[in-house]
């Protein structure tokens, strides 16, 4: 299944977990994997806290914060080095278990879109595997 994100700010993690719960439902499958992928090279995928929207917004100044940290002179003509790189610290892709229909998160985890280069049009892939 692919899930379409709309992003609105160039840092930005959007929530996913009603898309992956649904994908996961659809597919059938009982007891599995479900794995998460962005198919882009400047946005991730990452599991975190989905209940209080703070986290959300931490982790998007945090993200911000870093790179702005940095003392690099990035060379990449595209001028979006700092989304390439906070990609690659954030990894493309998460994988959960599936038991009886479900992905398995914790009481208060969410899958969220790690957005680094918006705002754009972002596709996930989801794939429940039995």
């Amino acid at each position: 299944m692919e899930v379409s994100v709309r992003t609105s700010r160039r840092y930005e993690f959007v929530s996913i977990t009603d898309e992956v719960r649904r994908a996961v439902r659809e597919s059938g499958v009982e007891e599995g994997v479900c794995v998460i992928t962005s198919a882009h090279t400047t946005a991730g995928v990452t599991v975190n806290e989905d209940y209080d929207p703070d986290v959300a917004r931490d982790l998007t100044a945090a993200s911000e914060a870093l790179v702005n940290a940095l003392d690099v002179s990035f060379v990449h003509a595209e001028g979006n080095s700092d989304s390439h790189l906070l990609t690659s610290l954030f990894g493309q892709s998460e994988t959960l278990l599936v038991r009886d229909g479900e992905p398995q998160l914790g009481r208060w985890q969410g899958v969220f879109l790690a957005e680094f280069d918006g705002p754009r049009s972002r596709t996930v892939r989801v794939t429940v595997i039995e």
